[in-house]
């Protein structure tokens, strides 16, 4: 009799454990098992895009800046001699 009761529990205890090993929570622990994680957590994404998007508005500033010194070094040298010929090239 207890044999029987022992496989009846065994027979039941199979398709729950499939199903927890199948659910998210079952993955999750799957994953920290491996040592592993399928990407960055979302929060890291964000910061990583907001850091991409930051990088590249400084490389316009920095284009900004750079054109604005050229017009400015130009403004200086009309000031300093108005009638000095431009060199040709």
């Amino acid at each position: 009799m207890w044999v029987l009761a022992i496989i009846l529990v065994v027979a039941l205890l199979i398709p729950v454990a499939a199903i927890l090993v199948d659910s998210p929570l079952g993955r999750s622990v799957a994953r920290r098992m491996e040592g592993r994680t399928e990407g960055p957590p979302p929060e890291l994404r964000d910061m990583q895009r907001k850091v991409e998007l930051l990088e590249s508005e400084i490389e316009d500033l920095n284009r900004s800046v750079a054109g604005m010194r050229e017009e400015l070094q130009f403004m200086q040298r009309l000031l300093e001699d108005p009638r000095r010929k431009k060199p040709t090239s």
